[in-house]
C-alpha cells in the first residue's frame, strides 16, 4: 500500500433507501451489510454527514468509515461525492454494497470498478465521481419471478423461508470487507466471490 494512504480511512458504503417503510426490502441489503459492520466494530450510526447516516470506528487496525445515504438510492453519489471529499479517502480504500438482480440470492460478487448494471445508486454515484474505478460489493437478490415488474420486486421483503440464507450472506459480506481492509481487494476477490453452494 502506498505511504500517503496509510493515515487515510477506508469508507465502506452500503445502498439503499432511507424511512421505515424500506427497511428490510432487497433494495436495502447494501444498508444490512453496513448495520451488520456496525454491530462487528461496535459503532452506532449517530451522526448525520453529507446527508448520509455515518459511524467511524476501527476494523483490522485501520480507520474505517461506515455511510448509508439517506438520499434514497437513485440520488446516492450527491452523499457519497460528498464523504469522499470530507475524509480524503483514495478511491481504491472505497467500496460500495449494493443489490444485484442479475446474482441469485447468496451469491457475493466483488469488483474492481465496471459499469453500474443499471443499478441507479450506482450510476449516480459513477456520474458524481466521474469514474467506475472504485470497489464493489454486489449482493445478490434473485431476478423477479414470472412478468413481475423489477422495480417492484426489489422494494419487497425477504421471505421467512429466506432470512437464513440472508443472515449467512451479511455475515460472509462482513469477512469480505474484512479482508479488503486487511489484504486488499484482490485477496477479498480471491476468499470472498461466489455463492453459497460453491463455498
Amino acid at each position: 500500500m502506498a505511504m500517503e494512504n496509510q493515515n487515510a480511512p477506508y469508507l465502506v458504503i452500503g445502498l439503499g433507501n432511507p424511512g421505515r417503510e424500506y427497511r428490510d426490502t432487497r433494495h436495502n441489503i447494501g444498508f444490512m451489510v453496513i448495520d451488520q459492520l456496525c454491530k462487528v466494530m461496535g459503532v452506532s450510526m449517530t451522526r448525520v454527514q453529507s446527508r448520509a447516516l455515518v459511524a467511524v470506528g476501527t476494523l483490522e487496525g485501520r480507520k474505517v468509515v461506515l455511510a448509508k445515504p439517506q438520499t434514497f438510492m437513485n440520488l446516492s453519489g450527491q452523499s457519497v461525492g460528498g464523504l469522499v471529499r470530507f475524509y480524503k479517502v483514495p478511491l481504491e480504500q472505497m467500496m460500495v454494497g449494493h443489490d444485484d438482480l442479475d446474482l441469485p440470492l447468496g451469491t457475493i460478487r466483488l469488483r474492481p470498478g465496471g459499469g453500474s448494471a443499471g443499478q441507479k445508486g450506482m450510476e449516480s454515484i459513477i456520474r458524481q465521481l466521474g469514474t467506475q474505478n472504485f470497489s464493489r460489493l454486489r449482493l445478490g437478490i434473485d431476478r423477479p419471478p414470472g412478468q413481475m415488474d423489477p422495480a417492484a420486486y426489489v422494494l419487497q421483503r425477504f421471505t421467512r423461508a429466506e432470512q437464513d440464507m440472508l443472515e449467512t450472506v451479511l455475515d460472509r459480506a462482513v469477512a469480505a470487507v474484512r479482508t479488503f481492509v486487511r489484504d486488499g481487494l484482490d485477496a477479498a476477490m480471491n476468499q470472498h466471490n461466489g455463492s453459497l453452494q460453491e463455498r
